[in-house]
Parts: C-alpha cells; sequence; structure tokens
C-alpha cells in the first residue's frame, strides 16, 4: 500500500483559496448576475447539461474540442481581469491573449512539453479551478448547493464506474495538452520503469470542493469551513491510499469528496 500527500495538499489549498476569495469576489460577481441565484430547478438544469456535454465531449472533432476550451478559458479569464480592473477591456485582453499565445506556439514544441507544459498546465489548472468555482459559486444558495452536488455525485459515480464516458473524455483533453486536470506527481515518491507515479484530479473535482466550501462558509462561519475542508482532504487522502487495494482504474472524486463533507454537515445540522 502507497499513500499520497501531494494531491490531498493541493485539493486543500486550492479549496481554501476558492473559499476565502469567494468573500472578496463575490458582490462584484452578483452585481453582474444582477443578484439572481440558482432556484431548484436550475441546479437541477446544470448537473443535467454537466452530464451531456461531458457524454457529447467523446464526438467531438479535437479541433472543435480545443476551440471551445481555449474559448471557455479565455472568457473566464477575460471577464475576471475585466471586473477587476475596473473594467478595463485593454488589460482584461492580455492575459487571454497570453494563455492562447502559450498554447497555440509552444504546445507542440518540446519547450511546451519539456518544461512549460508540466509547469503551466498545473499553474493555469489551479486558476480556472479556483476562478470557475467563485463564478459559479456566486449563483448557488445553500439548499441548491445540497440538491446540485448530490446528483453530481450520482451522475459522476455513473460516468466513471459504469460508462467509463469520464475517463475517455480526460484521455481525450489531456492528449490536446489543455488544462482540464492537474496532475502530480505522488509524494513520497514512487520511482518504476515507466517512471515516475503521478496523480490527476480534474478541475470538475476542484469545483466540487470549492462550492460545498463556500457555502459551508456562508452557512456556518469561516471556522466550520475550514473544519469541512480539512474533513474532505482527509476523506481524499484515505479514498487514495487504499483504492489501489481494492480498485484498479479511475474512482470517482466527487464520492471522496462528499465522504469527507457529509458526516459533518449532517452532525452540524442535527446539532443545531
Amino acid at each position: 500500500m502507497y499513500f499520497d500527500i501531494a494531491m490531498p495538499l493541493t485539493l486543500f489549498f486550492v479549496t481554501l483559496a476558492s473559499m476565502l476569495l469567494s468573500e472578496k469576489t463575490e458582490s462584484k460577481l452578483k452585481s453582474v448576475f444582477e443578484k439572481r441565484e440558482f432556484a431548484l430547478r436550475d441546479s437541477i438544469l446544470l448537473a443535467t447539461l454537466i452530464v451531456v456535454m461531458v457524454s457529447l465531449i467523446v464526438w467531438v472533432p479535437q479541433m472543435g474540442l480545443m476551440i471551445l476550451y481555449l474559448f471557455s478559458y479565455s472568457m473566464l479569464l477575460f471577464v475576471f481581469t475585466y471586473l477587476f480592473s475596473n473594467k478595463r477591456w485593454y488589460l482584461a485582453i492580455v492575459p487571454s491573449a497570453v494563455f492562447v499565445l502559450l498554447y497555440i506556439f509552444f504546445k507542440d514544441t518540446p519547450i511546451w512539453f519539456d518544461y512549460l507544459f508540466n509547469f503551466l498546465f498545473n499553474v493555469y489548472g489551479v486558476i480556472f479551478a479556483i476562478l470557475i468555482t467563485l463564478y459559479i459559486g456566486s449563483l448557488f444558495t445553500w439548499k441548491t448547493t445540497i440538491i446540485f452536488t448530490c446528483l453530481l455525485t450520482v451522475m459522476d459515480t455513473i460516468l466513471v464506474l459504469v460508462t467509463g464516458t469520464t475517463v475517455d473524455v480526460a484521455k481525450k483533453t489531456i492528449g490536446l495538452r489543455l488544462p482540464v486536470a492537474i496532475v502530480i506527481p505522488i509524494v513520497p515518491l514512487i520511482v518504476t520503469e515507466g517512471g515516475v507515479g503521478i496523480t490527476l484530479l480534474g478541475l470538475g473535482d476542484f469545483l466540487f470542493a470549492g462550492l460545498l466550501a463556500i457555502q459551508t462558509f456562508k452557512k456556518y462561519g469561516k471556522k466550520f469551513a475550514l473544519l469541512s475542508i480539512m474533513a474532505m482532504t482527509v476523506s481524499f487522502f484515505i479514498f487514495e491510499a487504499f483504492l489501489p487495494t481494492y480498485q484498479s482504474g479511475a474512482f470517482p472524486g466527487t464520492v471522496m469528496i462528499i465522504c469527507g463533507w457529509l458526516p459533518l454537515a449532517l452532525w452540524k445540522r442535527l446539532k443545531h
């Protein structure tokens, strides 16, 4: 049996950053959405759309998929930079342009693959994980979060363990060198004939953990939210340590995360 501390710590710090930044960014983001919030039907619709999109991506040609992701990421960078640069569009366009140009001109070169890819892939992955969480998190309430995360956990389990669709999508997008996940070496290092052992966690799982942390923060305060992040991290660590013994291949990250958050949330609910 092996264990890994690198990915659980990454999950902890990225989720913590999303939670702390939400306090500073939510008011501006809500002004963009005119203080609208998801109703129950909206959260159900969003979970359904995510499943549909993941299922369809398998059939999208590589060029179309690359354009779709580049456009989505560029718009996300543009929106956040525009809002927090006092709506200066000429500043907002810079991060998007840098990201697209780096990808287009260096993705197929040894420079990107050997040096930039390993670094920028994860840096941009962290950035996008936090930005997506802040963007989506501002639209949810406690009630819609519960519905959304429960639906997403069930659907993620089916897409990973039953159909394998999520695994196929991950292979396809990472093959295009798109930052759709965070990929880091296992620590303590595991060296085999194939190289250093690595671990991977999709940006959707970081969004999942961040959304739970943000809503817990808004519902019960910073101290309990921090405790919930620690619980999610410990749960993820335990799953990641024991799964290789009993489960080969991918396992739904949402299950690994919610198993840490749910008992704590239920205890808090019953206590109140």
